[in-house]
């Protein structure tokens, strides 16, 4: 059974970092992330001391998380990913958090996910394009980081000798359109008094139908571009104005 994720407010939200195995750069885009599903009451980065204190010292303090530091028993050992499987069923069982974002690509946390959904709570994973599918697919939403593309450096006594190159028209890129964002609408639009879906209800249910949606994944720069390609759904802004999309109503024939 799909476990139900509130937008509203009312859940209490821990994110948990697997500070050795993902870039600091990720701390930001799990946060927002995170904080469209509830409060946050737990914030925690585990790792060694050459991470904690070389990579996401500045990262750590400066968004207010309590740093957990594990010294290894033996080489090879990873003691920070058992302190962040043990924590986390804790405070689980304890009752402090009801949704828990784990922000890792590591594949073995996959286990920890599926037994706290199996024990009624939420699991969101932040991830790189790294992450396995396995642990793609043992969790409510999935949400992957990517690295911002550089932009390409220019030096200053060459640039006044760039010439704007000619505009050429390219060929259109192809946009994908899966069916399940259509069915997925069609479902929502039941329990809706006008038939219209809002997109962050229909982009939450996306992600728990397939952890991982993604409109760029398709060619969509957003959720509504990639929506307005469909004929058979139309899209509109309600008097709160918030998007919403509903199907298009087929006109009926004479008799």
């Amino acid at each position: 059974m799909m476990t139900s994720i509130s937008l509203q407010g009312e859940a209490r939200v821990a994110v948990m970092v697997d500070c050795d195995n993902v870039s600091p750069d990720t701390l930001e885009f799990a946060l927002r992330k995170a904080e469209a599903f509830g409060r946050l009451v737990i914030r925690r980065g585990y790792g060694n001391k050459d991470t904690l204190a070389q990579k996401w010292q500045e990262s750590l303090t400066r968004l207010a998380f309590t740093p957990h530091l594990q010294f290894p028993y033996a080489p090879g050992k990873n003691t920070a990913d058992i302190a962040l499987a043990l924590d986390t069923m804790e405070a689980h069982f304890d009752g402090r958090a009801d949704v828990f974002f784990l922000v890792t690509s590591d594949s073995d946390f996959a286990y920890l996910c599926r037994k706290l959904r199996e024990r009624g709570a939420a699991v969101c994973v932040v991830g790189e394009a790294k992450t396995p599918e396995p642990l793609r697919n043992a969790c409510d939403s999935f949400f992957e980081w990517t690295r911002p593309a550089a932009a390409p450096v220019v030096p200053i006594e060459a640039a006044h000798q760039l010439v704007p190159a000619p505009q050429v028209s390219a060929a259109p890129i192809g946009k994908g359109q899966p069916r399940m964002v259509v069915d997925a609408v069609s479902f929502l639009a039941r329990s809706t008094p006008d038939g219209k879906v809002g997109l962050p209800s229909l982009g939450t249910y996306l992600q728990q139908s397939k952890p991982g949606f993604s409109p760029k994944a398709y060619g969509h720069a957003s959720l509504s571009k990639m929506l307005k390609s469909y004929q058979s759904l139309e899209t509109s802004i309600d008097s709160d104005g918030q998007w919403t999309v509903a199907l298009v109503r087929k006109p009926k024939t004479a008799a």
